[in-house]
């Protein structure tokens, strides 16, 4: 007996070839900007999703991250968690900090031990007066500046790591997270993303960017950076980066001027006054924690050890200085693979 040709088959296929391609090209994934006003500043949000209602339901479940994280880190917010850990320094029975708490803590420890204590977030009482100053346009005295700079200093926080303790030993102690949470923020937004299915994802937390996956048929996320001293001018290069973090600090936003001088809103801890380095910091990190305090410690430490801490912590920084009114560029080697190929 002799077998027929199989035409449902025969029709049948070139079909379902067809659905595949329709399928697929249906699938390809869009991207969804989301922007909320956070800590004062915006907070994007950039994915790419093959669905609008998942993009915007994800977007949603990282904001109200950011509202819980903001909560537990602003030292605005009078009854925040660090608030009320502030209101029980000197208390010898210390406090009992909720897991993000006394993991940002612990990683400002480290932070302050690698920077030789160029980065501090004892310096609550200093940043305090400072903010004061620039609201209301005045200059405090140097005896206010250095009394109130007797109430830091990491040296009298105690970590208790079995207890989950932090002990503020000295009395009217504050702390200010804002050199490092924006980035522990930004690398717990993307993490989040990332358990929620999303591949691709740009967070920009007021200039602490974190990436994950580039965009389709990208081979990053092109990022500018801002010129020392500029709102509006860039570097004419971008960088392209993927699964990484990128920050830039400068005193572009938040300065003041007294006697000639400009002073930094970044407050060195040896002085009690802001710096006076007229620099822009950009350092690119796995970890978008480094990546935030370096930049901090970056714009106080000598660039020679700023480079070497930077090397250390497997980070790349460019500095960015205004000399004479010429740019000066001071980079770790490897800072110059993440430019953009000019073609």
């Amino acid at each position: 007996m002799t077998d027929k040709p199989n035409y449902h088959l025969q029709y049948l296929l070139p079909l379902l070839i067809l659905l595949a391609f329709a399928t697929n090209l249906h699938a390809q994934p869009k991207k969804y900007a989301f922007s909320r006003e956070k800590m004062g500043s915006p907070f994007g949000i950039t994915l790419y999703s093959e669905d609008s209602v998942k993009a915007a339901r994800v977007a949603e479940n990282c904001f109200s991250l950011v509202d819980s994280l903001v909560f537990i880190f602003s030292d605005y917010i009078d009854s925040s968690e660090l608030n009320r850990l502030a209101a029980s320094s000197g208390n010898p029975a210390g406090f009992t900090c909720s897991p993000a708490l006394f993991d940002i803590i612990n990683q400002a420890a480290g932070a302050w031990k690698a920077s030789r204590g160029t980065f501090d977030i004892t310096l609550g009482p200093l940043t305090r007066l400072w903010r004061k100053s620039r609201r209301e346009k005045t200059w405090p005295d140097s005896t206010l500046v250095n009394e109130t700079r007797r109430r830091c200093g990491f040296e009298h926080v105690t970590i208790n790591t079995q207890e989950h303790k932090v002990y503020l030993k000295q009395p009217h102690m504050l702390l200010d997270l804002g050199g490092i949470a924006q980035g522990y923020i930004a690398k717990e937004v993307l993490n989040r993303t990332l358990q929620l299915g999303i591949r691709t994802a740009l967070i920009d937390v007021s200039g602490d960017i974190s990436v994950s996956d580039p965009p389709p048929g990208r081979p990053g996320w092109r990022i500018s950076i801002n010129l020392p001293e500029s709102e509006e001018s860039t570097l004419p290069d971008n960088l392209v980066l993927r699964q990484q973090s990128v920050t830039t600090s400068g005193d572009v936003y938040q300065h003041q001027a007294h006697n000639g001088k400009r002073y930094s809103h970044i407050v060195d801890p040896r002085t009690g006054y802001g710096s006076t380095n007229m620099r822009n910091v950009t350092v690119i990190a796995k970890d978008a924690v480094v990546a935030d305090w370096l930049t901090k410690a970056g714009t106080l430490l000598k660039i020679k050890k700023a480079k070497k801490l930077a090397i250390k912590l497997q980070a790349e920084i460019l500095i960015t200085s205004l000399q004479d009114g010429k740019l000066e560029y001071h980079a770790t080697k490897g800072f110059s693979q993440y430019w953009e190929e000019q073609n």
